[in-house]
C-alpha cells in the first residue's frame, strides 16, 4: 500500500509525513480518515479542514488507475462525520470507454458504501467537468455542497451547476445518500451459460450482492442492481448503482465495487468471482457492460441474479 503513496508522501512537509504515515501504513487502511484522525492531524500541523484536504489531495490521487489516459485526478469526500474519503479516477483497458470512472464520482460512491449519510464539501484537484458536476447534484446536499479547488475560493455547487436540472426537478425525493432498503430476495439464479456451478443462497457472495441491490438508488428506472466481487485473499467488495437524473452520470454497481476495492489496495485484477444481482424484468440491466468489464479485467465466473420484492 505505502508503495503507492511515496511520491505523494515526497511532496508535503515533513511534519505532515510524519502525522499521515503511521495511519495509511497500517495494513486495513482503506482510503479513508476517521473524524477523530481528522482532528489529529490538524491539530497536529495547524490546519483547518479546508487546507488539509488540499494538501491531501496529492495521496487521493495516487489511488488513479490510467492506463488510458496517464491523468490522474483525486478527490476528497468530506461527510458531515467529519470522516474523509478519497477517490480517484479509473480506467479499464479493453473495455468501453463509458466505463471509466471519474475521481468525484469516486470519492462520493466511496462515503455512499461507507454508510455516510450526507457530504458537506468536496474537494478535488481539477475543476469538476460537467459530466461530474450533474453527477453531484443527485446527491442530498444538492446544490449547496461546497467544492473546494486549489488556488481558488471555495463555492457552492449551484455556482458550478447554475440552472440545474435534477431529481427534484422530476418530483423524485429518494436522493443519492438517503438511507434505504428495497429488502429484495432472491428469485432465480440465470446461468447464462456460465461452467461455473452457480453458488447457493447462503453464500456470502450473494448475501453481498443481493444487499447492495437493496441499498441501490434506481428512482427513475427502478432497475435496482448491485455487484460483489471476491479477492484472491477471499475478501469481498460489494456495489450499489447510482442512477442520476440526467441518465448518463450513472455508476454502474460494477464501478461502485471497484472503487471500494481499489480503496482497499487491493487491485482490479485480482478478482475471481463475482455476482451481479438486479430487479426481475427491469427495463434496464447491468449485465452485458458487467460482464464484458470483468472479462477485461481477467474474471470469467460471473453469476446473475435476478431479484424480486
Amino acid at each position: 500500500m505505502m508503495a503507492r503513496f511515496a511520491p505523494a508522501l515526497a511532496a508535503v512537509s515533513p511534519a505532515l509525513r510524519a502525522t499521515i504515515a503511521p495511519l495509511i501504513s497500517q495494513h486495513d487502511f482503506a482510503g479513508w480518515l476517521s473524524a477523530a484522525q481528522v482532528k489529529q492531524l490538524m491539530q497536529a500541523n495547524d490546519l483547518d479542514e479546508d487546507a488539509l484536504c488540499l494538501t491531501l489531495l496529492p495521496l487521493s490521487a495516487a489511488y488513479a488507475v490510467t492506463p488510458l489516459s496517464h491523468f490522474n485526478v483525486g478527490a476528497i469526500a468530506r461527510g458531515i462525520s467529519g470522516n474523509l474519503y478519497f477517490g480517484a479516477n479509473m480506467e479499464f483497458v479493453a473495455a468501453p470507454l463509458q466505463q471509466t470512472v471519474h475521481a468525484e464520482q469516486s470519492a462520493i460512491a466511496h462515503a455512499w458504501l461507507r454508510d455516510e449519510k450526507r457530504l458537506r464539501a468536496l474537494t478535488v484537484n481539477y475543476t469538476p467537468c460537467g459530466h461530474c458536476r450533474q453527477f453531484m447534484n443527485e446527491l442530498n446536499s444538492g446544490t449547496d455542497l461546497i467544492i473546494c479547488l486549489p488556488e481558488r475560493a471555495a463555492a457552492t455547487l449551484a455556482s458550478y451547476l447554475p440552472d440545474a436540472f435534477g431529481p427534484r426537478d422530476l418530483a423524485i425525493h429518494s436522493l443519492l445518500l438517503d438511507e434505504i432498503d428495497h429488502a429484495f430476495a432472491v428469485a432465480a439464479w440465470l446461468d447464462h451459460g456460465l461452467s461455473a456451478a452457480s453458488p447457493d443462497d447462503d453464500d456470502p457472495l450473494v448475501s453481498a450482492a443481493l444487499a447492495a441491490a437493496s441499498r441501490s438508488h434506481a428512482p427513475y428506472s427502478q432497475s435496482h442492481s448491485g455487484v460483489a466481487l471476491q479477492a484472491q485473499d477471499g475478501r469481498i467488495y460489494a456495489g450499489r448503482y447510482a442512477e442520476n437524473a440526467a441518465f448518463n452520470p450513472s455508476l454502474p454497481p460494477l464501478q461502485t465495487a471497484l472503487i471500494l476495492m481499489n480503496a482497499a489496495g487491493v487491485y482490479n485484477q485480482q478478482i475471481t468471482r463475482a455476482v451481479l444481482a438486479e430487479r426481475q424484468n427491469a427495463s434496464i440491466t447491468q449485465w452485458p457492460a458487467t460482464n464484458a468489464t470483468l472479462a477485461a479485467l481477467g474474471c470469467h465466473e460471473v453469476h446473475h441474479l435476478s431479484l424480486s420484492l
